[in-house]
């Protein structure tokens, strides 16, 4: 299965006709219903956070998020010093499940005024917004597209692009992606490692029963992976999970448990993030180095492993299973301290006792140096022993146990 299709030939698809868009617009307004489609109507109205998965009318299947996005900031976009009128982004993201349509949710959490986008594509199909090939989107809202009929390749770069005519507050954005999109001005088109208003992508597949949300910070989003390779450990399980289940990442660079900062805490994203993601069966939980390494830094484990138990308390309200991580070793890194470390090992403990998470995925184990256990081990160390290199995200993505994965809860369905 190819790790990546390139954008080029993502882009060479705009061969299709306008006329045959049109039809295929119409078509997937007569045949697709359900609530994330209604969820678009309610845009003015509190931000929407279910992420309905009823399948459509007169069709076999379930919608199911193949990729996601946690919003990050608002930021200063530097096209806004152009002619608006000619500013195309292309958000290209990657899939993990296929489908034969497609709805993408557009946020504007971070703006503070109204958000024009007039213009909305998914490989070029165009979408609407109730009907409408326009919409906007109150600040601090998001908003859910009406589905297309689009095939959707699982394991594929996908482009959805958007035109914003009049914005001009701050952008909302997942930055450091590790992925190439594009802004196209007047002026040009110039490469981004940011996602641009873009934060969910569902299809409706008629094979994968379920999602998977890996919930974490830069060791999750991929930081010291190869840009455009695919190489994050939510990607490598995806791989192995070979189209039977979706994989979404909502890994934040420097995300904490307990304090905002880069990313609102977790604990305060959890039911945006997790517990709204279409069709999440799972949440592997990955959180916590960044509250024991980062400042402040947190002097008393106990918060962190409450922090943890009280999320899986949630996803347990809701019928998930959690799977959670232990910490991995950091000696070596700036702010590395035998006092700190001493933290860290205390969380794992405790993890490791049970009565955290359903499961345990022991990250701290496997990945430290037989010989120097408070390090990494050399072989997956990025260089700045806190973050991995491609061989090292590869590794972890190996360990998920994909039989304990999709075990029942005793309170909820089968993944």
């Amino acid at each position: 299965m190819p790790r990546r299709q390139g954008y080029a030939l993502l882009i060479a698809l705009v061969a299709g006709t306008a006329a045959l868009a049109a039809v295929v617009a119409f078509a997937g307004s007569l045949l697709f219903s359900g609530p994330r489609a209604k969820a678009s109507a309610a845009a003015a109205g509190p931000q929407n956070n279910a992420r309905g998965s009823a399948a459509p009318a007169h069709s076999s299947g379930l919608w199911l998020a193949t990729w996601a996005a946690a919003p990050v900031l608002g930021a200063a976009d530097p096209n806004h010093d152009q002619d608006p009128a000619h500013r195309t982004i292309r958000n290209v993201v990657h899939t993990s499940i296929g489908g034969n349509a497609a709805r993408i949710t557009l946020s504007n959490l971070f703006g503070t005024q109204p958000l024009l986008i007039d213009n909305v594509t998914v490989n070029t199909r165009p979408v609407t917004f109730r009907g409408a090939p326009t919409t906007t989107v109150p600040a601090g809202r998001e908003i859910v597209s009406d589905p297309v009929v689009v095939p959707v390749a699982a394991d594929a770069d996908l482009v959805v692009t958007l035109r914003t005519p009049t914005a001009r507050g701050p952008v909302t954005v997942h930055p450091n992606s590790h992925q190439s999109s594009y802004v196209e001005t007047a002026g040009g088109t110039w490469r981004s490692t940011s996602w641009r208003y873009l934060t969910a992508v569902d299809v409706h597949s008629p094979n994968a029963t379920g999602t998977v949300v890996a919930l974490g910070d830069s060791l999750t989003a991929g930081t010291g992976s190869t840009t455009d390779a695919n190489t994050r450990w939510p990607d490598i399980l995806s791989d192995r999970l070979n189209g039977r289940y979706a994989v979404v990442n909502q890994g934040i660079g420097g995300n904490r448990l307990l304090r905002d900062g880069i990313g609102q805490r977790a604990l305060g994203r959890f039911d945006r993030d997790v517990l709204g993601v279409t069709g999440a069966k799972t949440v592997i939980i990955a959180l916590g180095i960044n509250d024991v390494q980062g400042f402040p830094q947190e002097k008393d484990p106990q918060r962190i492993t409450d922090a943890l138990r009280t999320m899986t308390e949630l996803a347990h309200a809701h019928g998930l299973r959690v799977i959670g991580a232990t910490l991995m070793p950091y000696d070596g890194y700036r702010s590395w301290s035998p006092a700190q470390n001493a933290v860290r090992t205390q969380v794992n403990k405790t993890i490791r006792a049970g009565g955290v998470f359903d499961q345990v995925l022991d990250f701290d184990r496997d990945m430290r140096d037989p010989a120097h256990p408070e390090r990494l081990h050399p072989a997956y160390d990025s260089g700045d022993h806190l973050h991995l290199n491609d061989a090292g995200y590869r590794r972890l993505g190996s360990l998920v146990d994909l039989t304990d994965l999709v075990r029942v809860r005793p309170s909820s369905d089968a993944l």
